[in-house]
């Protein structure tokens, strides 16, 4: 794959848009709807949205295999961290081509547990690698962690967390990431507010290992910071031809 491009604030992308500034909002416990909009009327769009994320995926409209690479490896980044959030902002080169759109990666968070669910069961951990176009344009690539062996990149977070926000990190992003990136694609919206809509979804269909430990490690810095599964609608969801 050719190399990724760089991102750049020329290219109208906002870091502001991919989540709001301020924590002046709050998670539920997953499943109760969260009124973000009590919040604010910057986050109306969070409670009357129809095209609103995360979503269960295991009812899905449509089967096709989605026209997926990716190119993640070593990078020098930025940790930043505060209430509900660990973050690595990501060096430039990294990123995914969907169909023939290219998306340069921007960073990488996580949440517990997963936001997506798969007939209603939820993983302990998730990553969104959050993307844009040159144009703008937002993308995401969702990888749900299990209990199993210890990961390489989770455990380079949580030993550079001690050195607190805004701290240098070098990390591989791509021993985060499946080798296998069947994906289930829809689109939708930004998890956290403002619940920007129009998110091109992509969610790695299988799931990768992280120790107990690391996944404890993740629950006792992020807490619940997983949003309440959403309707469908009348969306398209894809899921992979197996």
């Amino acid at each position: 794959m050719k190399k990724i491009l760089t991102i750049t604030a020329a290219a109208g992308i906002s870091l502001a848009a991919v989540a709001a500034s301020a924590q002046d909002w709050a998670y539920t416990d997953g499943e109760t709807p969260e009124k973000w909009s009590d919040a604010g009327p910057e986050f109306e769009g969070c409670d009357v949205g129809k095209m609103q994320s995360p979503i269960d995926l295991g009812s899905p409209t449509a089967y096709g295999n989605i026209r997926l690479a990716a190119d993640y490896g070593p990078t020098d980044g930025t940790l930043r961290l505060g209430k509900h959030k660990i973050q690595v902002d990501a060096g430039p080169g990294q990123g995914m081509v969907s169909g023939d759109r290219l998306f340069s990666l921007i960073q990488v968070h996580f949440h517990t547990p997963s936001e997506h669910a798969i007939n209603g069961e939820r993983y302990p951990l998730t990553a969104h690698f959050v993307h844009a176009t040159r144009d703008g344009t937002l993308g995401v690539l969702g990888v749900m962690f299990e209990e199993g062996d210890a990961n390489e990149g989770l455990q380079t977070i949580i030993d550079a967390m001690p050195n607190g926000d805004g701290s240098a990190i070098s990390i591989d992003m791509g021993a985060m990431v499946p080798d296998e990136l069947e994906v289930y694609r829809y689109m939708g919206s930004l998890t956290t507010p403002p619940c920007s809509e129009n998110v091109n979804w992509h969610v790695v269909e299988d799931s990768i290992e992280a120790s107990a430990e690391q996944i404890a490690a993740f629950e006792a810095a992020l807490e619940m910071s997983a949003r309440s599964l959403q309707p469908l609608n009348n969306r398209l969801l894809v899921a992979p031809s197996d």
